[in-house]
């Protein structure tokens, strides 16, 4: 399994302040299986993880969420972090990349909180998905058929609770670039 994905191509779409073992999870799995991961921005240079509600370690950033096609990619993934999440949303590059990217049917793996992008972006109507316990009201009120369970799949959209569905999460992911 670990070639079994070369070949493919991951975004994964953040600011400052993601979960950062909602973005290193992944980012590993997918690695380990062959995928190659871009880590996206609003700006280049680099991004800060937190764990919880501390600061953590810096990141390179591949490419800026304006300089890029989402049809570079096979999948976009978005960490969670209450911080990341409350910026990237409102920001109109990261919101056209997820509004193409479901369009193209891409999978798109969200956990935590980061389904407010999605929210924002006005692509959660209608679908079944999980998040943090504190994101089910914005789901709801977005028109989300909103469950409390470890990975949800519906259509192209992948999502999970917290860091520890991250296992679940990131196998969902390379099962939808492996089907």
């Amino acid at each position: 399994m670990a070639t079994s994905l070369n070949g493919k191509r991951v975004a994964i779409l953040v600011t400052d302040g993601f979960e950062q073992v909602e973005m290193t999870g992944p980012k590993d799995a997918l690695e380990q299986a062959g995928v190659q991961v871009d880590i996206l921005s609003a700006e280049s240079g680099t991004v800060k993880g937190w764990n919880h509600d501390k600061p953590a370690d810096d990141f390179p950033v591949t490419n800026t969420f304006q300089a890029v096609s989402v049809d570079q990619y096979d999948a976009v993934l978005l960490p969670g972090g209450v911080q990341n999440s409350d910026t990237i949303r409102i920001d109109q590059d990261a919101q056209h990349l997820v509004k193409t990217a479901a369009s193209a049917g891409k999978p798109i793996a969200v956990i935590c909180h980061g389904s407010w992008l999605l929210i924002s972006a006005g692509l959660v109507n209608g679908k079944t998905m999980t998040s943090y316990k504190t994101v089910k009201d914005d789901l709801v009120n977005a028109g989300v058929n909103w469950v409390d369970q470890e990975v949800v799949k519906d259509g192209n959209l992948i999502s999970s609770r917290q860091p520890d569905d991250v296992p679940a999460f990131s196998q969902a992911l390379i099962d939808a670039l492996a089907a």
